[in-house]
């Protein structure tokens, strides 16, 4: 899932200052907790969202902070594997699954993919938003730091030196999330900040099932393994 590789009144700017607070350690209104109590209090943060509605501002730039992408994106997420993820601008793009069946929706290329989905093997962002903690705890270093009193910042670090990633920041404000800032080893950042947010609301199931539009020049891929589903079923 490429897009997976999930604003608010704070800027990009301010976000990623955020994110670099947690490594300064002479931040006195700020507290640092263990890895073990870091790991149960992002669990239980991410716990409490059975359903996440949320606009996402993303933003993409490279090690010298020059911006490579700006994208708005609709994001919905319903336990256990509801997954909905639609870019809106620049370039349209729909990445959803309802816990068996990943369809990726390219309307300016006319293409359609579609995948089982396993999601052991899914992206870091998607395990964080699913609530995958146990599986992320074996693979980072979870470091808590209490901003204030219901605002915190987790930051992941990898055990595996060939990870992708540098580092991963979450940020939440009222015990909410507000922002994922993702630090490649390469230098290039990715943020997303989350904005009319909506927690726990009704979500229909349909949301998550991806209906093929009638065209015939609509090139499907179908790398299912029992790939004899017809198209107009989806």
């Amino acid at each position: 899932m490429c897009v997976l590789s999930f604003m608010l009144a704070a800027t990009p700017v301010s976000i990623a200052a955020q994110g670099a607070s947690s490594e300064q350690a002479n931040n006195s209104d700020s507290a640092t907790i263990g890895t073990d109590t870091a790991t149960e209090r992002l669990t239980r943060l991410l716990a409490d969202l059975s359903t996440f509605r949320a606009d996402v501002r993303q933003l993409i730039t490279e090690s010298s902070g020059g911006v490579l992408e700006e994208s708005d994106i609709l994001f919905m997420l319903k336990r256990p594997h509801g997954f909905y993820w639609e870019t809106l601008s620049p370039f349209p793009e729909l990445i959803v699954t309802n816990g068996d069946t990943l369809w990726n929706y390219q309307p300016d290329l006319l293409q359609l993919s579609i995948e089982d989905w396993n999601p052991d093997e899914s992206e870091l962002a998607a395990q964080l938003l699913g609530g995958e903690t146990a599986a992320i705890a074996e693979e980072y270093d979870i470091e808590a730091v209490q901003v204030a009193t219901n605002d915190w910042e987790f930051v992941l670090r990898p055990l595996d030196q060939a990870s992708l990633y540098q580092r991963v920041v979450l940020y939440f404000v009222d015990d909410l999330l507000e922002s994922i800032l993702l630090i490649n080893t390469n230098g290039q950042r990715t943020l997303w900040e989350f904005f009319n947010r909506q927690v726990n609301e009704p979500i229909a199931d349909t949301t998550f099932n991806f209906t093929a539009p009638d065209d015939d020049f609509l090139d499907v891929i179908d790398n299912r393994a029992d790939n004899t589903h017809e198209t107009d079923q989806l």
